[in-house]
C-alpha cells in the first residue's frame, strides 16, 4: 500500500504527464505580434533508486515537477529584452541521494528558491542585449542583466538540456566549471564566420561555503562542416574570486599541539574545459566533454572526462525520437571521492515536435579514499512539453 504522501505525489506527477501532453497538443510558441514571444518549457519525472552498494541499501523513489515560461520582446532587429521565470514542485531524488552528483540536473525546487544565497525567487533571467552588425558574418552582442552564463558557454548539441536530453549534471555542463546560473552579469560575443568568442562574468551572492564571488569565463568555439554534418569545438576557461576553502594544512603528529590553529585560507578556482560534437552522417552524432581544474581550493573533482553517442530515429523511421548513451569518469580532488563512474541511456519518444516521453536508466559508483563505495542505478520517466 502506498501512503499518503507517496499517492500524492504519484497523483501529482501524473496530472503534470497529462497537462504537459495536452500542451504538446497547441500551437506552440505564441507569437502575440511581431515583435512579442511567449514560449516555455513543462516537465515532469519520477525517478527510483536502486542501491546495491553502499547505504542506504534499497529502493527509493520520488519525483518532481518543473514549469519554466519565457518571453520575448524583440524591440528592434538589434536590440531584444528576454525573461525567463521558474516554478517547481518537489526536489526529486536529488536530495536524498547518496551519490556526489545530482540523477536531475533541472531547476527543482531548491533551485528556485532564494538563488544562490539571494532573496529571490521564481525569476531565473532578465536580460537585454544590443548586437552590432559589422557585416554578414561579423556581429559582436553585448547583453547584462540576471543571466545564466551555461547558455554563452560549454553548449553541446547533445548534452546540454535535462530537459530532454541525459538527465545526470554530469552530461549537462562541465562539472568542473562551477557554472553559477541566474545571477547578475554580462556577457559579450563576438562572431565571425564560423568562429565565435564568448567572455561571460557573473557575481553570486554565495557560494557552498558561504562567501560571495566573482565567476569569469572565455570561450573560443568554432563550427565545423563536412560531409559528414555540422560540428562544433569549445575551449573554455573559468575561473573564480579567491572566495573558496583550501584544504585544511597537513598536521604532523610529532609536532606540538597548536592551541589556536590560523583559520582556513581561501582560494580561487580555475580550470579548462574542452565540449565537442559532431555528426557522423543523419543518423549517429558523438560528444566529448572533458575539463580540468586547480585544486588550491576544496574540490571534489580534478577532472572530468565524458562523452558517449547521439542516435537520430531517422534510423529506424522515427524521425523525430532519440536514443542517447553516454559514461563519465572523473577522478577525485582533494576530498573524499577518489573517483566516480557514471553511465546513462534514454530513448525519447517524440509524439510531435512539442511532446516527449523519455525512458531514463543511469547507474553510479562513488568510491572514497577513507574505503568503501556506493553504487546503484537510477530508473527515469521523464515528460517534456516545450510551448
Amino acid at each position: 500500500m502506498l501512503n499518503s504522501k507517496t499517492r500524492r505525489r504519484s497523483t501529482a506527477l501524473t496530472l503534470a504527464i497529462t497537462l504537459a501532453a495536452g500542451v504538446g497538443r497547441t500551437a506552440w510558441p505564441y507569437e502575440v505580434n511581431d515583435t512579442l514571444e511567449i514560449s516555455g518549457i513543462l516537465t515532469s519525472a519520477a525517478q527510483c533508486q536502486q542501491i546495491t552498494r553502499g547505504a542506504p541499501h534499497g529502493t527509493l523513489c520520488r519525483g518532481a515537477v518543473v514549469f519554466q515560461p519565457e518571453i520575448t520582446y524583440n524591440a528592434t532587429k538589434q536590440d531584444q529584452f528576454f525573461a525567463k521565470l521558474g516554478f517547481a514542485a518537489w526536489n526529486g531524488l536529488n536530495p536524498v541521494s547518496p551519490f556526489a552528483l545530482a540523477p536531475w540536473a533541472a531547476d527543482l525546487a531548491a533551485n528556485v528558491t532564494h538563488i544562490g544565497g539571494s532573496n529571490r525567487n521564481n525569476l531565473l533571467e532578465a536580460w537585454y542585449a544590443h548586437t552590432f552588425e559589422f557585416a554578414t558574418a561579423n556581429t559582436v552582442q553585448i547583453t547584462g542583466g540576471i543571466i545564466d552564463p551555461g547558455v554563452y558557454v560549454d553548449q553541446n548539441a547533445f548534452a546540454n538540456d535535462e530537459a530532454t536530453q541525459f538527465m545526470n549534471e554530469v552530461f549537462a555542463n562541465a562539472h568542473n566549471a562551477v557554472i553559477p546560473s541566474y545571477h547578475w552579469g554580462g556577457v559579450l560575443v563576438w562572431k565571425v564566420g564560423n568562429w565565435a568568442l564568448s567572455g561571460v562574468g557573473t557575481s553570486v551572492p554565495q557560494n557552498s561555503d558561504g562567501y560571495h564571488f566573482e565567476w569569469f569565463a572565455a570561450q573560443i568555439d568554432y563550427k565545423l562542416q563536412t560531409t559528414l554534418g555540422e560540428g562544433n569545438y569549445r575551449l573554455m576557461s573559468v575561473r573564480t574570486s579567491r572566495s573558496f576553502l583550501s584544504p585544511a594544512p597537513t598536521v604532523d603528529p610529532n609536532a606540538s599541539p597548536v592551541t589556536d590553529p590560523p583559520p582556513a585560507s581561501r582560494q580561487r578556482r580555475a580550470g579548462l574545459a574542452l565540449s565537442c560534437d559532431q555528426d557522423l552522417g543523419k543518423v549517429v552524432g558523438v560528444f566529448l566533454r572533458v575539463g580540468w581544474q586547480t585544486q588550491h581550493a576544496l574540490v571534489d573533482y580534478g577532472a572530468e572526462y565524458s562523452g558517449g553517442f547521439n542516435f537520430k530515429g531517422a534510423g529506424w523511421g522515427r524521425e523525430h525520437d532519440t536514443i542517447g548513451l553516454a559514461f563519465a569518469y572523473l577522478p577525485g580532488g582533494n576530498m573524499d571521492i577518489a573517483r566516480t563512474d557514471v553511465f546513462e541511456t534514454y530513448y525519447r519518444l517524440a509524439f510531435n515536435e512539442h511532446f516527449a516521453l523519455s525512458a531514463d536508466v543511469q547507474y553510479m559508483q562513488d568510491q572514497y579514499r577513507s574505503g568503501g563505495s556506493t553504487e546503484g542505478w537510477i530508473y527515469g520517466l521523464r515528460a517534456t512539453a516545450a510551448f
